[in-house]
C-alpha cells in the first residue's frame, strides 16, 4: 500500500547520486538539522549481514546485493520522518527509483566528474562497483550513470559546497517547496 497521502513535512527524503558524493555526511547534517533518523542503506544491509559491502558483492554477487537492496529501502520509503541515502547504484532498479519518486522526496547530489575524481583515493577500496576498473572504465561508470540521476525531484550540485552549505541548499529547497 503506498503512502502518497503523508504530508510532504513528514515524508522522507532520499539523497541519490554517484558514489561518494557526500550522501551520508550530508544526509547525517540534513537529519540532525530536521531532527529526523537518518539511514543509510548499505549500512543497514552490512548489519544485517555482518560484513562490509564489497564482502557481500565477492560471497553473494551484485544480482544478490541490489534485490536485498531494493527491499531495504522499499521497507525505509513506506516510513516517514527519515533522511534514506541510498547506494550509487540503487536507482539503476526502476522499482527502486518508482517507490522513492512516489513515497519520498528525491535530492539527486551532482558532483562533477572533475571534482568527484579528487575522491577516488577516498573510495576505491570501499566500493566494490570500482574494484578493478581503469579510471576509463570508471569515468565511464560516472556518466553512464548520470541519466538514472536526473531522475529527481531536487538537484544540489555540491562542487563548490561543503557539506554544511549542502544540507543548508536541501532544507532552503524544502522549505521553498
Amino acid at each position: 500500500m503506498m503512502n502518497s497521502c503523508i504530508s510532504t513535512k513528514e515524508k522522507n527524503i532520499v539523497l541519490i547520486g554517484f558514489m561518494g558524493a557526500g550522501k551520508t555526511t550530508i544526509g547525517k547534517l540534513v537529519a540532525e538539522k530536521l531532527s529526523r533518523d537518518f539511514v543509510d542503506i548499505d549500512e543497514e544491509i552490512e548489519r544485517e549481514f555482518q560484513i562490509p559491502t564489497t564482502e557481500i558483492f565477492k560471497q553473494y554477487g551484485e544480482n544478490y546485493f541490489r534485490k536485498k537492496e531494493k527491499e531495504v529501502i522499499e521497507k525505509y520509503c513506506k516510513e516517514k520522518m527519515k533522511i534514506i541515502s541510498v547506494g550509487g547504484g540503487a536507482f539503476l532498479q526502476k522499482e527502486v527509483r518508482d517507490i522513492c519518486l512516489i513515497e519520498c522526496t528525491v535530492f539527486f547530489l551532482d558532483l562533477s566528474w572533475d571534482a568527484w575524481k579528487d575522491r577516488i583515493s577516498l573510495l576505491i577500496d570501499s566500493r566494490p562497483v570500482l574494484q578493478g576498473k581503469s579510471m576509463d572504465e570508471i569515468k565511464a561508470l560516472f556518466y553512464n550513470r548520470q541519466s538514472i540521476y536526473e531522475k529527481n525531484h531536487y538537484k544540489v550540485l555540491t562542487d563548490n559546497l561543503n557539506p554544511e552549505e549542502a544540507a543548508n541548499s536541501i532544507i532552503h529547497l524544502l522549505q521553498q517547496g
